[in-house]
């Protein structure tokens, strides 16, 4: 673990693991939130045999602490100035969730400095949020939806509220409903604590310059070996990955069985995905 500075004073919890390679890129992983510290250790584990992969807690989570305004714009920098500390000119970015947008933001800002780009469960286009919510709701029985609606009203939940507040949450992106509230409760025990202000501000942001508007643009920039995977059981929808794929004009990998952690529930079909995904990178110039 190193801490980088950053020209605001910000310190970045960092983590590097696997071993250079010198005909192929490093991987730099950005996991979603926003708001929540890096979970990306295990997705790291599949493919560090492959090349050197970096990770970090976005400011204002985890070792990463920071009080202030987010923007997606800083959020970019923050990843400029990381690449810059670490000594890569290129990398391939590797974005989960929300991280896939903030992966196709630093794209469309500086794609000199993306040699490929894998992303893993998102980002969606739009229609996709209604379908997500109704497939969030059917999976909440009725007073595991009274009770979320309870907690979430409480202005400051102690710290048993607030991991049943996580756990109720986030229980329905499984697609495996026999393990989702193992896997969500020990989230809500460990990916913490959450930075509300910072997820509200990220996601606004997000809502309001939507990937949508950028589609074209995002499509001339993309690198050559670019892959989508995505979870056939995830509450958001896979055919919206489909459709993005189909605009970007990139593959498309829907793994089943497999939720919004894919590693999770298909742990060897997801790795083999990915790790196929990450081989198809284009090589580096030796």
């Amino acid at each position: 673990m190193l801490r980088i500075h950053l020209d605001d004073g910000a310190r970045i919890r960092t983590w590097t693991t696997g071993t250079a390679v010198r005909e192929r890129f490093p991987v730099v992983m950005l996991h979603g939130g926003p708001g929540v510290p890096d979970y990306l250790a295990p997705v790291a584990g599949l493919i560090d045999d492959l090349c050197l992969v970096h990770r970090y807690d976005q400011r204002g989570t985890g070792g990463s602490a920071w009080e202030g305004e987010h923007t997606i714009a800083r959020h970019v920098q923050d990843l400029v100035l990381l690449l810059d500390a670490w000594g890569h000119d290129r990398v391939v970015l590797l974005g989960h969730s929300f991280g896939t947008h903030l992966a196709a933001c630093f794209l469309l800002a500086h794609p000199e400095r993306v040699a490929g780009l894998v992303q893993v469960a998102g980002p969606f286009l739009e229609p996709w949020r209604e379908a997500y919510q109704a497939a969030q709701r059917a999976r909440r029985t009725d007073v595991q939806q009274a009770r979320l609606d309870e907690l979430e009203a409480i202005g400051s939940r102690t710290d048993a509220e607030e991991t049943e507040y996580l756990t109720l949450s986030w229980f329905t992106d499984h697609a495996d409903r026999t393990r989702a509230w193992e896997w969500a409760q020990a989230s809500a025990r460990t990916t913490r604590p959450v930075n509300y202000p910072m997820n509200a501000q990220l996601n606004a942001a997000a809502k309001a310059d939507p990937l949508e508007a950028h589609v074209d643009e995002l499509r001339a920039c993309l690198p050559p070996g670019t892959v989508i995977i995505g979870g056939e059981g995830d509450s958001r929808p896979a055919d919206a990955l489909r459709r993005l794929g189909t605009r970007l004009g990139r593959e498309v990998v829907i793994v089943p069985g497999a939720g919004h952690f894919p590693w999770l529930e298909a742990p060897d079909e997801f790795g083999a995905a990915l790790r196929t995904a990450v081989a198809r990178q284009i090589p580096r110039a030796t």
